[in-house]
């Protein structure tokens, strides 16, 4: 996204971000960070690229790196539950499935989404950590 301006809206999900936030940020285009620690993701609080353009960044309470794969739907087939990351792969597809669908449907076909304006109700694990 930030080498093809033809990349109208990114998601990072549980990912490292190699490649840091250019400095111009990216010329308004939306982005969304999806992950499980905190600790290990940025933006830095002091980094402005961050405030060009929609931005959220948002956490799983319980959910690990794998998550946002279908990893944890097939392990809880086999009777697998990771301690580390005790979130079901239920429970996981459906977060993941409902904010990049809202992600997407509102920045690739402008219709606009509640659930990307604040915590929800329906998803309590999810913690908007920083947005802009």
């Amino acid at each position: 996204m930030a080498a093809d301006p033809r990349v109208r809206a990114g998601v990072n999900l549980d990912g490292t971000l190699f490649t840091p936030i250019p400095d111009q940020g990216l010329d308004g285009r939306a982005f969304m960070l999806v992950g499980s620690d905190p600790k290990l993701m940025p933006p830095d609080p002091e980094d402005t690229s961050w405030e060009d353009g929609w931005k959220r960044w948002l956490t799983v309470t319980h959910a690990g790196h794998l998550s946002f794969t279908d990893w944890p739907v097939l392990a809880e087939q086999f009777g697998y539950t990771d301690p580390m990351a005790p979130l079901s792969g239920t429970r996981s597809q459906q977060i993941t499935r409902a904010y990049v669908a809202a992600f997407f449907e509102q920045y690739l076909r402008g219709v606009p989404q509640p659930l990307l304006d604040g915590p929800s109700p329906a998803h309590p694990e999810v913690v908007f950590e920083r947005q802009c």
